[in-house]
């Protein structure tokens, strides 16, 4: 069990067409003939317990994004970490952008839910080379799925590779993939108070992109203020208003990409 959040942290199964990769197919009793009556004698060795384990999972994962980095930066690849709550629009915005963006360079697609693989066939309908990794009860993707998803994957020097995370504006921001850059999307049907809410995720954000921005015109959304709670949590971080549906202000994340993520010298 992930002792961050307590959710299943299993390996997940990663799913290609014509390759597939996963757990041993077993199921696993979670009943336990637990004593209940330890619910009410609590001592802090569990408090203790949960901390160590919290920072061992952490460091575990930690090793397998140096081992992501390494391998990425020999192979001259770049990979995006895609964060946001669900309904932000990542798989919408990604299937306009593959499609424009692979023009000038390869791109590929690690996609995370916890189930189905819904999003993987819209954006291989898309002709993108899109490999799914469903966490079943995990609220994440870790360093190691990624690991066994750019093996499969086996992109070529100056691929992009985003990684479209599980929808969850918490865990994730937890866990280091051995990405490039970390891109957090947050939409304007969500309020402006998400940076402050979520000050982790947004702190730990290169870029922030906010969609859905053609619905301003049938919502009480500040940008403003979205953009004051932003800075309070995270002042480096550049705030790009987008929409997938309209076009706005696309072209100017591409060029943030192709900056932030330069296509590698052969």
């Amino acid at each position: 069990m992930c002792a961050t959040c307590g959710c299943d942290g299993g390996a997940g199964t990663i799913d290609e067409p014509g390759h597939e990769l996963g757990k041993d197919g077993h199921e696993h009793s979670h009943e336990h003939s637990h004593d209940h009556s330890h619910e009410h004698n609590h001592d802090h060795s569990h408090e203790h317990e949960t901390v160590v384990l919290e920072q061992d999972v952490l460091a575990k994962n930690d090793r397998a994004a140096r081992r992501n980095r390494e391998w990425l930066r020999a192979r001259g690849v770049c990979a995006v970490n895609l964060m946001s709550s669900p309904g932000s629009g990542k798989t919408t915005l990604l299937e306009r952008a593959v499609g424009e963006l692979s023009r000038a360079r390869p791109v590929m697609v690690v996609e995370g839910d916890q189930a189905t693989p819904m999003d993987a066939e819209r954006l291989r309908a898309t002709g993108c080379r899109t490999v799914q990794i469903n966490t079943g009860s995990g609220c994440h993707l870790d360093a190691e799925m990624i690991e066994r998803a750019l093996r499969t994957l086996d992109p070529g020097s100056g691929t992009l590779v985003f990684v479209e995370n599980v929808g969850n504006l918490v865990c994730p921001a937890l866990f280091d993939l051995g990405e490039a850059r970390r891109v957090v999307l947050a939409s304007t049907t969500e309020g402006e108070d998400k940076p402050l809410k979520y000050p982790h995720m947004f702190r730990g954000a290169d870029l922030v992109l906010l969609t859905k921005v053609d619905l301003l015109p049938h919502l009480r959304f500040d940008v403003e203020r979205f953009h004051r709670h932003l800075g309070r949590v995270n002042p480096d971080a550049e705030l790009l208003p987008v929409s997938a549906v309209a076009g706005e202000g696309l072209d100017d994340w591409y060029g943030w990409l192709t900056s932030a993520v330069p296509v590698p010298a052969r």
